[in-house]
């Protein structure tokens, strides 16, 4: 079985179905009825994307941190040149 192969078939065998939750429920059957070492490529695959996937959400975690003080700096420094353009004493129409 390749991935997206059952949803591809399904599509082919029903054209007429638009229903993302009968495709859904279609690929959940086909996946119960493989056997575990039908699966276990699927399975490490989705393991290795996972460890990958936490590696980049610890990642983005730390750049968050740091990046929160300098974002409120920079709001800061924002708002004073905002105040100190509204105080020049030009009137814009």
């Amino acid at each position: 079985m390749k991935y997206g192969a059952v949803r591809k078939d399904f599509k082919e065998k029903n054209p007429k179905n638009k229903l993302v939750s009968v495709v859904g429920k279609a690929g959940g059957d086909k996946w119960k009825s493989l056997s575990e070492s039908e699966k276990a490529p699927y399975i490490a695959k989705a393991e290795k994307l996972k460890v990958e996937y936490q590696k980049k959400i610890k990642a983005y975690d730390a750049n968050e941190e740091t990046g929160k003080e300098s974002a409120d700096e920079e709001a800061s420094d924002k708002s004073k040149s905002e105040v100190s353009d509204d105080e020049d004493g030009s009137d814009e129409v």
